[in-house]
């Protein structure tokens, strides 16, 4: 479980073939690697990921052909934001997110509005459904609340600080990114049988 709130940007240093999928090599700065341990999940872009080796400039994980095959991101080369799974006692600064990407949306507009930025992504239509004004989504791992929706698209305001601190500032219109919709949205659908 992740709650949204990105602890640093790493690089994808190699993406290797392993099995089905490929073995990602992470590069990180200002991440406690000594905290960190095989076994532990971390989120890259917003997919939960089980470290399977790591030192202290990096980790590494095992990525499947079916997360490959329903997420963006993960290419070598690629910035990719970073969060390590919550503990119990932890605070929960953003919202919920399991890690678990719900599908690939993509950047309609990124306008920069003098101070901020409203960023509008256009969804795939049945995650449309999950959508609300002021609920919460992760896209690319990053916990943020939906200022407007209509159709298919929403939109989300970044502010400097997450626009900083994240992958978010490389966006631009076309580029992919991975949504996660807020899971207590699909909880009151399946408790209502819709």
């Amino acid at each position: 479980m992740f709650s949204g709130i990105v602890k640093a940007v790493g690089r994808i240093a190699a993406a290797k073939p392993s099995g089905d999928g490929v073995r990602l090599r992470i590069d990180v700065r200002d991440f406690a690697m000594d905290e960190v341990e095989p076994g532990d999940s971390i989120a890259i872009q917003g997919v939960c990921h089980t470290v399977v080796d790591r030192d202290l400039r990096g980790f590494e994980v095992d990525t499947s052909r079916a997360t490959l095959d329903v997420t963006a991101g993960l290419e070598e080369g690629r910035d990719v934001n970073l969060e390590k799974s919550l503990r119990l006692s932890d605070r929960i600064d953003g919202h919920l997110v399991s890690g678990h990407v719900d599908g690939v949306g993509t950047v309609a507009a990124f306008d920069d509005l003098g101070g901020s930025w409203r960023l509008r992504i256009e969804a795939p239509a049945e995650l449309a459904r999950y959508l609300a004004r002021k609920g919460s989504i992760a896209v690319d791992g990053v916990s943020l609340t939906v200022n407007a929706v209509d159709g298919n698209h929403f939109e989300v305001n970044i502010i400097p600080h997450t626009r900083a601190v994240t992958t978010l500032r490389h966006l631009a219109p076309g580029a992919r990114v991975n949504l996660e919709v807020d899971m207590l949205a699909r909880y009151v659908e399946r408790m209502l049988g819709l």
